[in-house]
């Protein structure tokens, strides 16, 4: 499977599927289609930020080799949103977040919060990533409801979702 010319045009979520399974679990692949999600043009970039994060959601120990370069992607404010919102949807239905990294995290999940200009997907994505952390951490759960209360009265249906359960954790 020739990705860069797979990836010089749209794709469909048939195709997605697909480079999923062309992929596996080979990390030589993965890598392959790493390399061109960091550091491709910026269309290519977007159109393997989807595959990517599936790849990781079903073969979790694909990505942590690159932990470090996943969360610089997701606080350079030069990415496209596709960047982040996949990020933060492979951290949010992917694997644990290796605990060296959970701070880093944390930290960005709320900032992508607090963005009155970050994207729906991407807020919902980081409420996920926050209220699973706030089962390890339970001191961050008085921050996440203050950050959730906040966005929530101008709150997408999916944001409120997510907010609301948010809202009745204990």
């Amino acid at each position: 499977m020739n990705l860069p010319v797979l990836f010089s045009a749209a794709i469909k979520k048939e195709q997605v599927a697909a480079i999923v399974e062309w992929i596996g679990d080979d990390r030589k692949r993965f890598g392959q289609l790493f390399l061109l999600f960091s550091t491709g043009e910026p269309r290519v970039v977007q159109r393997a930020a989807w595959p990517m994060s599936y790849c990781v959601i079903r073969y979790p120990q694909l990505i942590h080799p690159y932990y470090k370069k996943i969360i610089s992607l997701l606080n350079d404010p030069k990415q496209p949103a596709a960047v982040k919102r996949n990020i933060l949807r492979l951290m949010d239905q992917g694997p644990g977040i290796p605990e060296k990294f959970q701070g880093p995290v944390m930290d960005a999940c709320f900032r992508i919060l607090e963005d009155p200009d970050e994207t729906i997907a991407s807020k919902a994505f980081a409420i996920g990533v926050l209220s699973r952390m706030a089962d390890s951490y339970p001191e961050i759960l008085p921050e996440l409801k203050t950050a959730v209360e906040f966005i929530l009265p101008h709150a997408s249906p999916g944001v409120r979702s997510r907010a609301m359960k948010v809202l009745k954790k204990k």
